[in-house]
C-alpha cells in the first residue's frame, strides 16, 4: 500500500450510507506501552471524533435512532473511538474508521421484530401430565404403607 494514498475509501455504515470524511475529526497522540526506540518520536495511537448530533450524513429516524441506542457513549452528541493497537497511525487510522462505521451500524439497525409468543400444544401438555401422574404411582408404590 502506498503511504501517500488516500484513506482505503468512504467507510460504510449501511446500504448507501456512508461517513463523509469531512465530518470526521482526527486527533493523535502516542500511544501507551512497550515500543522501542521508535516510541518517543511517533503519534500512533488515533481519537477519532463525530458529531453524530448535527450530521447530515445519516437518515433522520437513523440519527434519531443512534442518538437514543448511544446515548451513554456520547459527549454533547459527539462520539468517541480510540485505536492504539497497531504500531503505524496509519493502520490505527484504518482501525478506528472501521471501528466506528461498524458502531454506527449496529446502533442504526432497525430494531428486531417483536417476538410472537406460541402456545405449548395440547398433546404435550397431556402427555406430560400423564407421565407426571405415571412417576408419582411408581414412587407411592415404594412407600411401605399398606405392608401390614
Amino acid at each position: 500500500m502506498d503511504r501517500m494514498s488516500p484513506m482505503s475509501g468512504p467507510h460504510v455504515v449501511r446500504g448507501s450510507v456512508s461517513l463523509p470524511e469531512a465530518e470526521l475529526i482526527w486527533r493523535f497522540s502516542r500511544s501507551s506501552g512497550p515500543g522501542g526506540q521508535h516510541v518517543n518520536t511517533t503519534d500512533t495511537q488515533v481519537e477519532l471524533r463525530f458529531d453524530l448530533a448535527r450530521t447530515q450524513a445519516l437518515p433522520e429516524v437513523w440519527k434519531q435512532r443512534a442518538l437514543e441506542r448511544l446515548a451513554g457513549r456520547l459527549t454533547d452528541g459527539v462520539v468517541t473511538v480510540r485505536a492504539s493497537e497497531h504500531r503505524s497511525q496509519w493502520r490505527n487510522r484504518e482501525a478506528a474508521a472501521v471501528r466506528l462505521a461498524a458502531l454506527l451500524a449496529e446502533a442504526t439497525a432497525p430494531p428486531p421484530r417483536p417476538r410472537r409468543p406460541t402456545r405449548v400444544p395440547r398433546g404435550i401438555n397431556e402427555r406430560r401430565l400423564r407421565e407426571k401422574k405415571q412417576r408419582a404411582q411408581t414412587k407411592r408404590g415404594r412407600s411401605g404403607k399398606g405392608w401390614d
